[in-house]
């Protein structure tokens, strides 16, 4: 399944310009990194895979559309995903992508 472009469109429209981030194509979708940090995705599957400070990571998963990654059957502690309705709106979007940036921001850049 190819991902939902109009999703990846809102997304560089949020990230785009900005000279720490860079965009890549990764696992089925799109993939935008800052300082070389995978920050967050819009998948395939549908929907984002945001990366989040793993302090937050319970929290954030009480919120309505969200679900815990699970890759090859281990749980991704700070990386969550987020269904396509939990960002359709334009202020739903913008908050997710500012928690991934604000996390990622931290990281020390590869």
């Amino acid at each position: 399944m190819a991902y939902d472009e109009v999703l990846a469109s809102r997304v560089e429209d949020l990230l785009g310009g900005r000279p720490d981030v860079t965009r890549r194509r990764m696992f089925g979708g799109l993939v935008w990194l800052v300082c070389g940090n995978m920050a967050i995705a819009v998948r395939g599957e549908g929907g984002l895979l945001v990366r989040i400070a793993p302090d937050d990571h319970d929290a954030m998963l009480a919120e309505a559309g969200t679900a815990a990654m699970v890759m090859r059957g281990r749980l991704m502690v700070g990386w969550i995903t987020v269904t396509p309705e939990a960002c359709a709106t334009p202020p739903d979007l913008a908050r997710w992508v500012r928690r991934s940036l604000t996390y990622t921001r931290t990281l020390p850049p590869k």
